[in-house]
């Protein structure tokens, strides 16, 4: 008779039945492996994937894999989720494609994996399908990359994090306020041109939110926090003078800047909001 914990567990025993594979305790991340997958070159195993960030590694990849990306809960805010790959620089031997309703478009190709650049798509676009490339040698190659899923609302982009800048409404800068991953008022102290990017360094005088340590304190007894936050190269910006309130998204530990209106712009239309009764969040502006 089988046990709960075995009748549990039988989903991932048929699953991984032509290759080694192995899942992480809460399936945030998936390591598998193609050497015993010879014989089964043209099945497609299918994985599923229940966090909001994890991380997949498929070694000697051959045939195929489906990836679901599927938040473990239900609700009609999942429609609204975006998923965003980074592909490692060393991943190689598979194209990633997009996959609805068995119609798949092209979303990486194995070149392009090299550059590290993260790529994203609304949930609804489809699974991940992840075709093995044929190759005669038997050197080592690898698939891995990590994802996140993101709410569009915090400003991630349907195709990638380095899209032109789009101004902010007065309704956008209020929504970033409450949802967004960093909020924190500041200066502009030093901007600094990286690859396909810009790095600006902010000091923050006050810290509303930060989702992971991007701001670090000055020691025990200062009163401000500096970091850096990127910016495409299509956005103007230069350090100045100028207090700000920076809002962004934080993707794969970086953060990307969102809305950033001059902090007695940003108070104006606060208190309009305010006095309106149409705020979506409070915030302590004294």
């Amino acid at each position: 008779m089988l046990t709960p914990l075995l009748l549990a567990l039988l989903p991932l025993f048929f699953l991984c039945r032509n290759s080694f594979c192995q899942y992480s305790s809460d399936q945030c991340s998936w390591k598998g492996s193609g050497l015993t997958h010879e014989g089964h070159t043209r099945d497609v195993e299918q994985v599923y994937l229940r966090c909001s960030q994890g991380s997949l590694e498929w070694l000697y990849p051959t045939g195929a894999i489906i990836v679901n990306l599927r938040p473990n809960t239900v609700s009609p805010a999942v429609a609204k989720l975006s998923v965003c790959v980074k592909p490692s620089p060393e991943s190689s031997g598979a194209n990633l494609y997009l996959d609805r309703a068995g119609k798949l478009r092209l979303l990486l190709q194995e070149l392009d994996q090299a550059e590290g650049k993260v790529h994203c798509f609304n949930i609804q676009e489809g699974a991940l399908f992840i075709e093995a490339i044929p190759h005669m040698d038997i050197s080592r190659r690898a698939v891995s990359f990590q994802y996140e899923l993101v709410n569009d609302r915090s400003g991630a982009d349907a195709h990638s994090l380095n899209a032109p800048c789009q101004p902010c409404s007065d309704a956008d800068m209020l929504l970033a306020v409450c949802t967004n991953d960093i909020v924190a008022r500041g200066t502009i102290r030093k901007v600094k041109e990286e690859q396909e990017h810009w790095s600006v360094t902010v000091e923050v005088s006050r810290l509303y939110r930060q989702k992971t340590q991007i701001f670090v304190s000055g020691g025990v007894r200062a009163r401000s926090w500096t970091g850096q936050i990127k910016m495409p190269l299509q956005c103007g910006v230069k350090a100045g003078e100028g207090d700000f309130l920076f809002t962004g998204a934080v993707r794969f530990g970086e953060a990307w800047m969102g809305c950033a209106p001059r902090y007695k712009d940003f108070l104006r239309v606060y208190d309009e909001a305010e006095k309106q009764g149409t705020n979506p969040c409070d915030v302590d502006t004294n």
